[in-house]
């Protein structure tokens, strides 16, 4: 994929992440986007991808798949630590 519309859920305001989700569809024309995150930021994740096809692209995007899975890293004090992860694929209808 030449460009890449893939939207990092972290912790900025939630509607950032919904007008993101928007602007790719609308004025990128993309034919999909990949709503992305880790650990506790997969409810939001959620709920952006929720409120991005429901409220804003009513009728027009709709969610195509999602994928769950786990990353397992070492953090600061060099314990291993598995972190799940979440992609909601959203395209359109």
């Amino acid at each position: 994929m030449a460009e890449d519309n893939s939207i990092f859920i972290g912790g900025k305001p939630f509607m950032n992440y919904v007008t993101g989700v928007v602007m790719q569809f609308t004025t990128k024309d993309a034919p999909e986007v990949i709503v992305k995150a880790r650990g506790k930021f997969i409810s939001r994740a959620v709920d952006v991808s929720e409120v991005a096809s429901k409220r804003f692209l009513d009728g027009a995007v709709g969610v195509n798949s999602i994928k769950i899975d786990s990353e397992e890293f070492q953090n600061s004090l060099g314990k291993n630590v598995r972190v799940s992860t979440i992609e909601i694929t959203l395209g359109r209808k």
